[in-house]
């Protein structure tokens, strides 16, 4: 058993919250994007938040101490759209490799200043793992259902290019996230699976999926059961939901997957449902008595913050979660 299930079978773990929300209070130009390197790169780079681990590295270094200094145990790195299928949109497919590199060797030098400094409370970071812009189970054209805009060999050889840089970098654990289409989920647990194998290590792995609407299910049509099955194959630290709804909305799929995986639960929800201009208004207090219910009925061992959170939203839980016992991990028969 790593540290980390260790810790996570002692207590509630808090994970940090949105990297893109906090970015957005930096008010940030196109020239914050680039650097010696890309000040002539024909394609605009703003909103390019990946990139930022290159030329901001002090932005990204001081999200991290924030949420860190909150009460977060473990650092999403930068990386969401960290592979080259996403960064083909800016033409940067060349950085992938640096830009996760990076990104994991900032959160780890982040993690270490604070282990150091509390070393009860040791911090990790964990590899973002995002689904990419392209779906391997969808059509993107309506008028052609066979139609696919990715192969599962190009994810794959994506993801493998992320993972390289990860954990060369210094992740702990990777963490494939917001799971709309569970064959895309597949080739990166390929990947990490290839990769490590090829290390000779263990890496710690959590799957956190995303209910779309009130249907239950995912973008590709699947239900939390079923979402569930096709991942638990693999021996995961963790299995777990994140984005598109909030607290509330997300409490009766995480009770689903509660009672049946073998696996700790995670869930990292939005702050509430958007508003119609977009933006989330839920408070702190308000979020962090919602996931007091998940708490209280002992659905989870890692809570965190999706889209609209803030290190106000993490210290809240985290204030919250250190009031409860973690979810127990049912013994197989």
């Amino acid at each position: 058993m790593n540290k980390l299930q260790e810790i996570a079978q002692q207590r509630v773990l808090v994970l940090d919250g949105a990297m893109g929300t906090m970015i957005q209070r930096y008010k940030l130009e196109e020239e914050d994007f680039r650097n010696e390197q890309l000040k002539d790169h024909p394609s605009d780079l703003k909103g390019n938040n990946d990139l930022l681990s290159i030329t901001r590295p002090d932005v990204i270094k001081a999200i991290h101490a924030e949420y860190f200094k909150a009460g977060a145990d473990i650092a999403e790195t930068n990386t969401f759209s960290g592979t080259r299928i996403a960064q083909a949109d800016y033409g940067l497919e060349h950085l992938v490799y640096d830009l996760n590199y990076q990104s994991a060797r900032l959160a780890r030098d982040v993690a270490d200043e604070f282990t150091k400094s509390e070393p009860d409370k040791p911090r990790f970071v964990a590899g973002s793992i995002g689904p990419t812009n392209r779906t391997a189970s969808l059509s993107p054209d309506v008028n052609d259902p066979g139609f696919r805009a990715v192969t599962f060999e190009e994810l794959f050889e994506a993801y493998q290019e992320q993972v390289r840089g990860l954990l060369d970098g210094g992740a702990d654990l990777l963490l494939v996230e917001t799971v709309f289409d569970t064959l895309n989920a597949k080739a990166a647990l390929m990947a990490i699976d290839e990769e490590a194998q090829k290390r000779g290590i263990v890496v710690p792995i959590m799957v956190s999926g995303t209910i779309t609407d009130a249907s239950g299910r995912t973008l590709s049509g699947q239900t939390t059961e079923a979402f569930l099955i096709s991942v638990a194959h693999m021996p995961l630290l963790s299995v777990g939901l994140n984005c598109a709804l909030g607290a509330k909305q997300l409490r009766p799929y995480l009770k689903t997957l509660s009672d049946n995986a073998p696996f700790q639960i995670s869930a990292h929800p939005n702050a509430g449902l958007p508003n119609e201009f977009g933006e989330y208004d839920e408070t702190p207090e308000d979020m962090a008595s919602q996931i007091e219910e998940y708490l209280k009925d002992g659905l989870i061992n890692i809570i965190g913050g999706c889209c609209g959170t803030t290190p106000d939203h993490i210290r809240a839980i985290a204030d919250m979660a250190a009031k409860y016992e973690p979810r127990g991990l049912a013994v197989s028969e």
